[in-house]
């Protein structure tokens, strides 16, 4: 399953594909408008530049608007095969995906919210179709669900398209997609540092580091001059917290 990440923060962004392994970076002219960007053109050449393959959003009003998008963001340096251009599904836009996939260029019809338009946009040759599970559930509805259909309909008509899992809220809805068996996700940076917590997993290694730290701390590196002395009648419970109160693991009984 290919992981994307979902940000148009500059910071987020360096941090996130650090990590080495990440598909991509998908961004909104939202998230853009959300970081106080006004040149948005200069913005998305910059992003194209940090991450391996960039989705970016091509809007139109009809399928030569969007068409025409899409050439005029090429034509400002985006690589061709680096690029998924972005196009919300509506008669016009699987229309402009068709014609653009022909000419070997890669798109993600999104903004679905049923199996039809997951449908018509893999007709159309969709690279990728991309639900909005968040958004959906606000609503009510049962966004799982239509993303295992639309998986289902890949796998059994063959379709040359992957689903991309989207609206992402929490870790949940990332273990809900690999549970699925999506072809990608887009996650948002602070969903991403979450993957890998889990509170027994810190517990345990605090526990292996401090066990650890006394096996090689050194004998003229615990000596202190303190030598924890009990007598012979004092309980055992006793005699183990007399030892402990000086991180050793012995005491003189005496």
């Amino acid at each position: 399953m290919e992981l994307y990440l979902d940000s148009a923060n500059f910071d987020e962004i360096e941090k996130a594909f650090s990590f080495g392994f990440l598909s991509g970076l998908t961004t909104t002219p939202t998230f853009i408008h959300r970081e106080g960007i006004e040149n948005n053109d200069e913005t998305i050449v910059r992003l194209s530049k940090m991450a391996p393959v960039l989705q970016v959003e091509a809007l139109g009003e009809s399928a030569e608007e969007i068409y025409l998008e899409v050439k005029r963001l090429l034509g400002k340096g985006l690589e061709k095969a680096r690029t998924i251009f972005k196009i919300p599904v509506s008669v016009e836009g699987v229309k402009a995906c068709k014609k653009l996939t022909d000419e070997g260029i890669l798109v993600n019809v999104h903004l679905v919210y049923t199996l039809q338009q997951a449908y018509m946009a893999m007709l159309a040759g969709a690279t990728y179709v991309c639900p909005l599970v968040g958004r959906l559930q606000d609503q009510g509805h049962d966004a799982l669900q239509l993303v295992e259909q639309c998986v289902q309909a890949v796998n059994y008509y063959g379709y040359d398209t992957k689903v991309m899992f989207s609206s992402v809220r929490n870790p949940e809805h990332v273990r809900n997609a690999i549970n699925i068996g999506v072809h990608a996700i887009t996650v948002p940076y602070k969903v991403m540092l979450r993957l890998t917590e889990n509170h027994f997993t810190t517990m345990g290694t605090d526990q292996f580091f401090e066990h650890k730290r006394l096996m090689t701390r050194r004998v003229k590196d615990v000596i202190n001059g303190v030598n924890p002395v009990v007598y012979a009648s004092v309980p055992l419970p006793e005699a183990i917290i007399k030892m402990t109160e000086y991180g050793f693991g012995c005491i003189t009984v005496i």
